[in-house]
């Protein structure tokens, strides 16, 4: 329903932060992660959403990229997790720990989550195990450990345009190593920077 809302922060909490756009505050659930890695009041700040619709409520569950957001999907497909239990496992290890903690059977680590018993967190790894590859979590773990200081354009154009070259065909390494290999404007969105890399490849 709502992909993203890019608005200023207004309050922050360990699991809610307040956006507001347009003169309207959205309450939005977020990880404990996620909370640490905001910037501060005042500041704007986009998020990725997943809305929930319930009898009683209507709620929006915030992440500050797609990756974590698409793992969340995934986490509450899992039998007995829902969104709450979701971002418990989010606020206590980050989205590249829990593919590795999946890929290796290490459901001690998935069960620190408040709420998460052994038997949730070995029916998250028995479900999820097919869905996650470790050339995906190698990947995305180089994506994730990519520092945004080390470029003049933006972390997500990026991603959106290494995202698109592995739809062509070009295998993720190939895709990450094209992306930073290439030289952007600092206004560079993912189109251009698709461009360029596709430039390099060739």
């Amino acid at each position: 329903m709502i992909a993203f809302i890019n608005g200023t922060i207004v309050d922050i909490t360990e699991d809610n932060v307040i956006l507001e756009v347009n003169g309207i505050g959205y309450n939005v659930k977020i990880s404990e992660q996620t909370s640490q890695n905001l910037p501060g009041t005042g500041k704007s700040v986009k998020l990725y959403t997943y809305t929930c619709v319930r009898e009683d409520a209507f709620l929006l569950y915030g992440f500050l990229n797609r990756d974590e957001l698409d793992l969340f999907k995934k986490i509450i497909t899992v039998n007995g997790i829902g969104p709450k239990g979701g971002l418990a496992i989010l606020s206590v290890m980050s989205a590249d720990d829990l593919r590795m903690a999946i890929i290796s059977g290490d459901a001690k680590k998935i069960s620190k989550a408040p709420g998460i018993g052994a038997k949730t967190a070995s029916r998250v790894i028995l479900d999820l195990k097919d869905k996650i590859s470790l050339e995906e979590t190698l990947f995305m773990r180089d994506i994730n450990n990519y520092d945004i200081k080390e470029t003049s354009h933006d972390l997500t154009a990026e991603s959106e345009a290494i995202e698109a070259l592995v739809a062509l065909g070009y295998s993720p390494s190939d895709a990450l190593k094209a992306v930073k290999a290439i030289s952007a404007p600092s206004d560079a969105d993912a189109e251009m920077i698709l461009k360029l890399a596709l430039k390099h490849l060739f």
